[in-house]
């Protein structure tokens, strides 16, 4: 792989495909009370797997996916539409008979209901149009955005989080920007997140680094001046304001198996 098209930010395409294609392993360790109701921010979004799954599944009321990678946003938005295809479709709620819409409510969906074949064959589904009544609803309660997040805010960080989730990150924030990039990133999500918010951290290893380093000179160059430690993120995230880390488990395989942790804001 050259290093122009090494992917240095972990932005790699298709990496979704190589973990589970029914229910991420990490959501299902953690309680469904965390996501219901809540805004979420899921910084390194990649192809939005997991940002859709938390808006269909979990019945979060907003999540915003952003992603350095303008290729992946694209991708997410058209994620978006092949999980909303695909899902059950569902009888209207009370609120939503005598509308003339024919939208799919979020209670006892099936996600998988129709196999993925039939989008490609077909076509994906139109959105359902916009009613005020389905603001929290699947499809309209995701979104995504392309921006470096660490170093720059967007739009809906205004309005503060109740969730954000980093998931297979905080290497790669590490190894493009040093030190001072990882601190800048714990003290924004800090900063975006309400009081009682949960940051939702998954810990890629020391050891991980090494290969990870080689895709290109400049990760090398940072990876030298690296004085942080993962096994540091508990008493550093602790020094911001958080409390002590929850860890909930350590699902996966194959090279993912990596720690999961969940951080309160005081």
């Amino acid at each position: 792989m050259s290093t122009a098209t090494a992917p240095i930010h972990g932005n790699y395409h298709g990496y979704y495909a190589k973990r589970s294609k029914i229910g991420d392993r990490r959501l299902a360790l953690l309680s469904s009370e965390i996501f219901k109701g809540a805004r979420v921010l899921d910084v390194g979004c990649n192809e939005g797997w997991v940002t859709c799954e938390i808006a269909q599944r979990w019945h979060a009321d907003k999540v915003v996916g952003v992603d350095i990678d303008d290729m992946l946003i694209r991708a997410a938005w058209k994620r978006r539409r092949l999980v909303w295809s695909i899902q059950s479709p569902a009888a209207p709620s009370n609120n939503q008979a005598g509308t003339g819409g024919d939208s799919k409510g979020d209670e006892d969906i099936d996600p998988h209901y129709f196999p993925a074949s039939f989008e490609h064959m077909f076509g994906a589904l139109p959105n359902p149009p916009f009613q005020n009544h389905q603001v929290h609803t699947f499809p309209h309660n995701v979104s995504f955005r392309c921006a470096d997040w660490v170093n720059g805010e967007i739009p809906e960080d205004l309005e503060g989080y109740d969730v954000v989730v980093a998931f297979s990150v905080t290497k790669w924030i590490h190894l493009n920007g040093g030190d001072n990039s990882l601190m800048r990133f714990f003290r924004r999500v800090f900063s975006v997140l309400k009081p009682g918010g949960v940051f939702i951290l998954e810990v890629q290893l020391w050891d991980m680094y090494n290969k990870t380093r080689r895709l290109h000179p400049g990760l090398k160059q940072i990876y030298k001046t690296l004085k942080i430690r993962p096994d540091r993120f508990d008493e550093i995230l602790q020094s911001i304001g958080f409390c002590p880390a929850e860890r909930v488990g350590r699902p996966g395989e194959n090279g993912f198996s990596r720690p999961i942790d969940l951080y309160r804001k005081v």
